[in-house]
């Protein structure tokens, strides 16, 4: 399986980093091909909203930076892991910026889903999608709210199969591997 990690986390956060090498190396001992991209170290400029993506150049983003390659790389992956801080229930800037950055994946053109009115697909094929978040203390409020934002960008991400979880970063190492592995096997990454 092809996996795509995005490490929206800080430099100086200790915890989501550590979650991010346990993701990887449980991964890759399941012989998955794991590329991670380090968020807070990759030039990628805010979406501008002019949707050029979608009228001057279909598909690719008229920003010429690392956000061209990070939708290639995310509509080839099988699976696209987040990790990011809880934001006022949200993701943190580096994540929603990179998220913002994937419009060029789907299509102008719209249809209903569920009652709904969506965009459609620009592709037959989308990824899986995990989104970690970490906060610092159970605020249900808050992980409700990340929960939801979740479901609804995996139904306008078209994504098969979505998860979301919360983590706390006071809760023990020893423990994270196995709620890591279950995450990864609900998620059909690891057996």
């Amino acid at each position: 399986m092809q996996v795509l990690l995005l490490n929206g986390s800080s430099k100086d956060d200790a915890f989501s980093q550590q979650l991010c090498d346990i993701f990887v190396n449980e991964l890759e001992k399941h012989d998955n091909k794991v590329e991670v991209i380090e968020l807070c170290d990759t030039r990628i400029e805010s979406c501008l909203g002019c949707f050029g993506c979608w009228v001057k150049t279909p598909g690719i983003c008229v920003i010429n930076d690392a956000g061209r390659d990070l939708a290639k790389s995310v509509v080839q992956s099988d699976l696209v892991i987040s990790v990011s801080l809880v934001t006022f229930g949200g993701y943190s800037y580096e994540v929603k910026k990179a998220l913002d950055r994937l419009i060029p994946i789907i299509s102008p053109f719209f249809k209903k889903i569920n009652g709904e009115v969506h965009h459609k697909p620009r592709y037959k094929r989308y990824p899986k999608v995990i989104s970690i978040g970490t906060l610092t203390e159970n605020k249900q409020e808050l992980i409700d709210t990340f929960q939801y934002l979740v479901k609804r960008n995996a139904i306008n991400m078209h994504s098969p199969v979505y998860l979301s979880r919360v983590f706390l970063n006071n809760e023990a190492a020893q423990g994270l591997g196995q709620e890591v592995f279950e995450v990864l096997k609900e998620a059909g990454a690891v057996k």
